[in-house]
């Protein structure tokens, strides 16, 4: 059987614009994540798939981001599947902290990674 390679990008990549789909669970987004992001956790994925078919049409292609991106590797790759155009962000958040790109919490507090 032969697998396409996942689509990937690096964080300092992923257009200030980009749609971006954060699929932690609550408490790594409450944490810190990036403006902007659509929020939906793994758990709740199949159930909402709706909402990101929605985003997606209106903002092309979404990147797709965990911690560290292994979560986020598995719904790229379902995406993929259903013929959607996303890529997975290397290195989750963890990567989007180290490169220095803006990050926001619901309440104002300073924003970290979980």
């Amino acid at each position: 059987m032969n697998f396409a390679p996942l689509p990937s990008v690096d964080a300092v990549s992923v257009p200030a614009d980009g749609l971006v789909l954060d699929v932690r669970e609550d408490d790594e987004w409450a944490a810190g994540h990036v403006a902007g992001a659509l929020h939906i956790p793994m758990s709740d994925f199949v159930a909402r798939f709706g909402e990101v078919t929605e985003a997606v049409a209106e903002g092309g292609r979404a990147h797709v981001m965990c911690r560290v991106g292994g979560r986020s590797a598995q719904v790229t790759q379902y995406l993929v599947q259903q013929g959607i155009d996303a890529v997975n962000i290397d290195g989750g958040m963890q990567a989007w902290a180290a490169a220095g790109r803006p990050m926001v919490t619901e309440d104002g507090s300073p924003a970290h990674v979980l």
